[in-house]
């Protein structure tokens, strides 16, 4: 059994209610796309590409304000320079593999140009996680085509996960991972808002996997499961999360969301691992910023104190986002032979019942 999320499974993670869809989009304006491929000539290709468009792809000229986090550094994430300098983000964000950040920047830039989004210079955000054992990633199958496909296929409502767009060729605590994202509603005295995080998860050993707090990984050993791992795909440990908000947060306030992002990994087991690029963004669509460029800003703020609804919404999010993207993957083979198979479903129902019991 693959290709579920948590949630059906019976297993709910926190306390907060999601969404109407679980899911990144639920923040109004918050689109999702994907480009998937998978395919075994010239070369073995199992990678692919994902956008989220903020402002309905608008952000370029009503920019957000923004905040981010690294937890470990082994990993990239463009832009971050001058989202750390203004406080703003200005561009979509691309999420693929490692060996093709240029090629997924340079279409970005010229997506842009050809759109009349920018007429002088860009500098997208763009992030990576290594696919590299499923994926002939030295093979370069992305061309700006396929990015702009991905952009231009953005939409809201219910967003793919598991082996879909950049999380293709994935693998999370030695199973087959991916994209996973989800959501929670928080009210405050300041108002109803909405929280929400999509990962592209490539991380984690699986003895230390935990799902709604029972060691599962502990038990899913080699002898408990009918596929074992192959431990040398575990070099490529990372995971990308992108924490969304409507409420009217500071950049300093997106940065603090940004660091809660940590909390939720280590609920699933992550552990910052030293090859493991652990990079974490949050923005928050709350307040405008006209393009003309030309009057004074009026900006909300929300008091920092109305913030721990917030912050329990992030670590919730981000816990079962990656959580999807394990239920939702499928087993697949690829690079050299290689294999990644999915999490066993039934013999993971049967180690949390055991618990529970």
């Amino acid at each position: 059994m693959a290709g579920v999320r948590i949630r059906e499974l019976g297993i709910t993670i926190g306390s907060l209610l999601p969404g109407p869809n679980n899911a990144i989009t639920d923040v109004p304006g918050v689109w999702v796309g994907h480009k998937t491929l998978i395919y075994d000539q010239p070369r073995i290709a199992r990678t692919g590409v994902t956008v989220i468009l903020p402002r309905e792809g608008n952000i370029w000229k009503d920019n957000a304000f923004a905040g981010y986090h690294t937890l470990n550094g082994t990993g990239e994430m463009t832009g971050m320079h001058w989202l750390e300098e203004s406080g703003l983000l200005c561009y979509p964000i691309v999420l693929t593999n490692t060996h093709q950040v240029g090629t997924a920047h340079e279409a970005v830039v010229a997506y842009g140009q050809r759109t009349g989004q920018t007429s002088l210079s860009a500098l997208p955000v763009v992030a990576e996680t290594w696919d590299g054992w499923l994926n002939d990633l030295d093979a370069f199958h992305l061309t700006q085509e396929h990015i702009i496909e991905a952009i231009e296929s953005a939409r809201p409502g219910i967003v793919p996960e598991g082996n879909v767009g950049g999380g293709t060729g994935m693998i999370c605590h030695d199973f087959k991972g991916g994209i996973g994202t989800a959501s929670r509603i928080v009210d405050t005295p300041s108002g109803r808002f909405t929280v929400a995080a999509l990962v592209q998860a490539n991380h984690g050993d699986r003895q230390d996997l935990r799902i709604n707090g029972v060691p599962v990984g502990q038990v899913l050993d080699y002898q408990h499961t009918a596929n074992p791992f192959e431990a040398e795909s575990s070099a490529g440990s990372s995971i990308i999360m992108v924490i969304a908000t409507d409420a009217p947060l500071l950049p300093m306030q997106c940065k603090r969301m940004a660091r809660r992002a940590a909390l939720g990994l280590a609920r699933v087991g992550g552990i910052g691992h030293n090859g493991s690029g652990d990079i974490f963004l949050a923005f928050a669509t709350g307040n405008h910023f006209p393009s003309s460029h030309e009057q004074e800003y009026q900006l909300t703020m929300l008091p920092h104190h109305h913030l721990n609804v917030f912050f329990r919404a992030v670590i919730e999010s981000v816990e079962e986002s990656i959580l999807n993207a394990l239920t939702s993957a499928e087993t697949m083979t690829g690079f050299r032979g290689h294999s990644a198979y999915a999490l066993p479903i039934e013999d993971m129902l049967e180690v949390i019942d055991r618990y529970r019991a």
